[in-house]
C-alpha cells in the first residue's frame, strides 16, 4: 500500500475512511495514507474543492493530468484520466493526450493550458511572463490563468505526498481501464 505502516486507528480515521469508502465503493490507497494526518487530508480536501469550484471540470482535469505526467504519478494520472474517460474523452483520446497532448483533438486553448500546465509543474520557475501571455491570447482570463496555476499547485502538493509515502494505485483501476490506458496513464511513479 505504501512506504509507511498503517495509522493508528482512531474517530477521524474512521471518519475518513468511511466517507472515501461511501464516495469511492472501496478504501483509496491515498486514504490509508493520509490517515497519518486526518486534519491534512481535511485541509487538502477543503483546498482542492475550492480550486476545482472555480474552473470547468474538464480543464481542470486537463492540467491535473499534465500536472501529474510532468510529476510522474502514476496514481493521479491513472485517477484524473479516467474522469477524462469518464466524462469528457473515449480511452483512445485520453492515451492520446497522456502521451502525446498537440495529436489528441483538443482545441489550441486546451494544447495550451496543458503546456503551461506541464511545465509549471516540472519547473514553476520556468514560468515567464511570454507563457502567460500566450494563454491570454488562446482566450483565458487572469482569473482562468490563475485558476490553472492553482490546479497545478494543488496536483504537485497530493502527487508529492503520495509519490514520497509510496502509495501505489488503486487496484481497482486494473477493472475500470483497459491495458493501452492504464500503460499510457502510468507515468513511472
Amino acid at each position: 500500500m505504501s512506504f509507511l505502516q498503517q495509522a493508528e486507528q482512531s474517530p477521524d480515521t474512521e471518519r475518513m475512511f468511511d466517507t472515501d469508502t461511501k464516495a469511492m465503493g472501496y478504501l483509496p490507497n491515498y486514504t490509508r495514507l493520509f490517515a497519518h494526518s486526518p486534519a491534512a487530508y481535511l485541509a487538502w480536501q477543503q483546498l482542492n474543492g475550492a480550486v476545482k469550484a472555480g474552473m470547468e471540470l474538464r480543464r481542470y482535469e486537463l492540467a491535473t493530468l499534465a500536472a501529474a505526467r510532468a510529476l510522474k504519478s502514476s496514481y493521479c494520472g491513472l485517477a484524473h484520466g479516467k474522469v477524462l474517460r469518464d466524462k469528457f474523452f473515449d480511452g483512445s483520446t485520453v492515451a492520446a493526450i497522456a502521451s502525446d497532448h498537440g495529436d489528441a483533438s483538443l482545441s489550441a486553448q486546451e494544447v495550451a493550458v496543458v503546456n503551461f500546465a506541464g511545465k509549471a509543474a516540472a519547473d514553476a520557475n520556468s514560468i515567464t511572463e511570454a507563457d502567460v501571455a500566450n494563454l491570454r491570447a488562446h482566450g483565458l482570463d487572469d482569473t482562468d490563468i490563475f485558476r490553472v496555476i492553482l490546479a497545478v499547485g494543488a496536483r504537485c502538493f497530493f502527487s508529492t505526498v503520495l509519490s514520497a509515502g509510496g502509495a501505489e494505485p488503486d487496484p481497482q483501476y486494473n477493472e475500470s481501464l483497459d491495458v493501452d490506458l492504464r500503460q499510457a496513464l502510468s507515468f513511472g511513479g
